[in-house]
């Protein structure tokens, strides 16, 4: 089985909002959240703030330029020619429809933190501490950030955590108190879950852009999946958990394009974001659904099951690509 190791290491946290009056957010609320955390972002912790991070004196030791303009450090090893590298970081929308939340209601989202991010956590509940202030959505709705806990269950790995604080809380409104103890996983702790399946279900439950031949995918097939997670998993793990992963991607695409899709209930979803960056609305449709692959998959797990906390394709930071295994078959 493909080994990813203990350098690889994430941690899921829950971030509750409390409206302090009316919020209107967007049907799909992930790229609200981010674009809000990064404007906030700069703005706690940016010394120049009128000049571009590719132009700073100090962009190889600033948090923010770390954290949101990830680009490869000068002495890269892999990907010199590519001008970004993925964030360590993502931001796990509410799924649900509702649009308007009123004061007394909760905003509830999961952030992931991938490696050396992981330290950086108190410059995330500062921001979007100062995120309530500023306020998000049409109107700029104000918030309370309410609580921070550590979120692991429902991820399918046990918290064994004895340090969280009560409750698992590692942050309140009430005191104020970063408790900073909170569970690290690792993708090896991940890989052990599943072992040989036959037949794999997966729904992708927020729009999954991937690409393949410099086309967007809109037929998902097994070798896509796994391309697009080598690259991700690879760069994620060199880049933030200082690890060069030792895989062999051509056997693994070619064994890869073995697997069958049995069953498709796959379609692609249409939807627009704004980007205050380049002043414009973009388009960021992708593909959302179920379906079912059949082979020999074992090889293949460790990535899959790690592919559930990290997302696959383009733009995961607002919470696209997200996926889940929904039934695994032996």
């Amino acid at each position: 089985m493909l080994a990813i190791g203990a350098s690889f290491t994430l941690s899921i946290f829950q971030f509750n909002l409390s409206p302090l009056e009316e919020i209107h957010l967007p049907l799909y609320k992930g790229s609200t959240l981010r674009g809000g955390f990064g404007h906030a972002f700069k703005r706690v912790v940016c010394i120049q703030k009128r000049r571009e991070c590719s132009d700073c004196m100090v962009k190889s030791t600033c948090v923010y330029s770390y954290v949101f303009e990830t680009s490869p450090p000068e002495d890269t090893e892999i990907l010199r020619l590519y001008k970004n590298i993925p964030h360590p970081f993502v931001i796990e929308p509410p799924l649900t429809s509702q649009r308007i939340f009123k004061k007394g209601e909760e905003i509830t989202f999961n952030l992931v933190l991938i490696g050396k991010a992981i330290r950086y956590l108190p410059y995330f509940i500062y921001t979007f501490d100062e995120l309530g202030r500023i306020g998000i959505g049409k109107g700029k709705g104000k918030f309370h950030l309410k609580s921070v806990t550590s979120e692991i269950k429902g991820h399918g790995t046990e918290d064994k955590s004895e340090n969280a604080g009560e409750n698992g809380i590692i942050y309140s409104v009430e005191d104020k108190i970063l408790h900073n103890h909170f569970r690290v996983i690792t993708a090896k702790e991940i890989s052990l879950q599943n072992n040989s399946p036959s037949n794999l279900d997966i729904e992708f439950l927020t729009p999954t852009r991937m690409v393949f031949n410099e086309r967007l995918v809109a037929e998902i097939e097994f070798h896509h999946i796994i391309r697009t997670l080598l690259r991700r998993i690879s760069s994620l793990s060199y880049f933030h958990c200082g690890e060069l992963l030792e895989l062999d991607f051509k056997k693994l695409i070619e064994n890869a394009e073995n697997i069958q899709c049995t069953d498709s209930k796959l379609r692609w979803y249409d939807w627009e974001r704004y980007s205050a960056r380049q002043e414009t609305r973009m388009k960021m449709g992708g593909v959302i659904g179920r379906a079912v692959f059949e082979g020999d998959l074992e090889e293949f797990m460790p990535l899959i099951a790690l592919g559930e906390y990290v997302h696959v394709g383009k733009g995961t930071s607002f919470g696209l690509g997200k996926y889940a295994i929904l039934e695994i078959k032996f």
